[in-house]
């Protein structure tokens, strides 16, 4: 046999098929063979084969690729709302960090980060809550995420706008949903002023410490690239869903625990941590028993993340004294100290919770209502853009026809 031919047996193996697999090759004109020596069997041409195999790991390594790009991996898809860098990250070209410590409100940023012409907030002035609603809002032991989840679809039915492909009407109907989302997060009305002021008065009235804080912590949460509930927001929105619903499948992913939750988290830590007379200790003791610091460390942010550096300076700045803060600030230290990391956003949000005796549920309340602005901002986009977001999967299952 020449060398430049394969037997069956040295060609099945060396592209790790079964023969059944090989004659399939060969049918569907991906390797050449010829009659054998003997006249009775077939030989297969090795460069074929060779051809195939690179095909083949080349395929493999693009779904590795693409496999990777779905965890802190590589861009998937094209946007012009946000961009993340060591140093912080910058809606459409303007720093988040420089936006917040300049004053900009949430409704300045959603603006920015909407693009288009005109005011959309000025033509969408608030309404009363539907019945189903405004039922909804008396219940006390329906925690805010989920009140806010329940009550999307039924304020829906009756906002204009919902389905409009007009774009300032589509961004109008972005304003009062913006606006009615703040308000169903901290349990009040939808409102002409200031979100950042609606969210503190309900919290604590006539507190400007707090309404300033809330102010830094919306403008810095409004956006962050592609995260799971912008990406889940950009799906919805793809098929055709209206923004409503397409927050909704945002609000939905913000509350899996490896997302939202981790604000949870922190809110325990810290309160775990000030029970101790040395959150020191508490620290060490987590660490010898193998639990996690959570909300400490962020991929995106090797030196620590700017957004909760800039938020506990507020804190700082704005309430030097304010209670527990100091303990606040030694497990920061502590947890440096132990593992080396800075804490993340959503020890920040946890921290703002805490000292202004806000509950478990405010950190992530005021997580999603910035957040809203960028979810709405790539459901906009990505009505923009059009066409269907659609990956195809890996199957490593049970191919059809094997039997062990």
């Amino acid at each position: 046999m020449r060398a430049d031919y394969l037997s069956a047996q040295e060609a099945a193996t060396r592209l790790g098929v079964s023969a059944a697999t090989l004659y399939a090759y060969v049918s569907r004109g991906k390797i050449d063979s010829r009659p054998g020596a003997d006249g009775r069997s077939r030989e297969y041409l090795a460069d074929d084969i060779e051809r195939l195999i690179e095909r083949r790991q080349a395929g493999r390594g693009a779904a590795k690729a693409a496999a990777r790009s779905l965890t802190w991996g590589l861009p998937v898809l094209e946007t012009r709302i946000s961009l993340i860098r060591p140093n912080g990250h910058y809606y459409r070209g303007e720093s988040a960090i420089a936006l917040a410590t300049q004053g900009a409100s949430l409704e300045d940023v959603a603006r920015l980060l909407w693009g288009g012409e005109g005011d959309p907030f000025a033509t969408m002035p608030p309404r009363n809550w539907p019945g189903a609603v405004a039922l909804l809002m008396r219940r006390d032991d329906v925690p805010p995420q989920e009140r806010t989840a329940a009550a999307l679809p039924l304020i829906a039915l009756t906002s204009p706008y919902t389905h409009s492909l007009e774009p300032q009407q589509r961004r109008e109907c972005a304003a009062r949903l913006l606006r009615e989302t703040a308000a169903l997060l901290c349990g009040t009305r939808p409102s002409h002023h200031p979100i950042h002021r609606v969210m503190a008065e309900s919290w604590h009235a006539g507190d400007e410490g707090l309404a300033e804080i809330v102010r830094s912590t919306l403008v810095l949460c409004a956006d962050h690239e592609l995260n799971a509930s912008a990406f889940a927001t950009r799906v919805a929105a793809s098929t055709g869903a209206s923004l409503h619903s397409a927050v909704s499948a945002g609000l939905a992913a913000l509350s899996g625990p490896q997302h939202g939750g981790a604000a949870a988290r922190a809110y325990a830590l810290i309160q775990e941590a000030q029970r101790d007379r040395r959150p020191a200790d508490h620290v060490r003791e987590r660490l010898r028993r193998g639990d996690e610091l959570p909300a400490f460390g962020h991929p995106l942010y090797p030196d620590g993340d700017p957004r909760a550096a800039l938020l506990l300076r507020v804190l700082d700045d704005r309430r030097p004294r304010l209670g527990g803060l100091a303990r606040i600030r030694q497990l920061v230290d502590a947890v440096h100290d132990s593992v080396g990391r800075q804490p993340s956003l959503d020890f920040a949000l946890a921290a703002i919770a805490t000292l202004y005796g806000l509950g478990p549920h405010a950190a992530l309340s005021l997580f999603a209502a910035g957040r809203m602005a960028g979810w709405l901002a790539h459901a906009l986009e990505q009505q923009d853009y059009g066409g269907l977001i659609r990956p195809r999967a890996n199957y490593a299952g049970t191919l059809p026809g094997r039997r062990d």
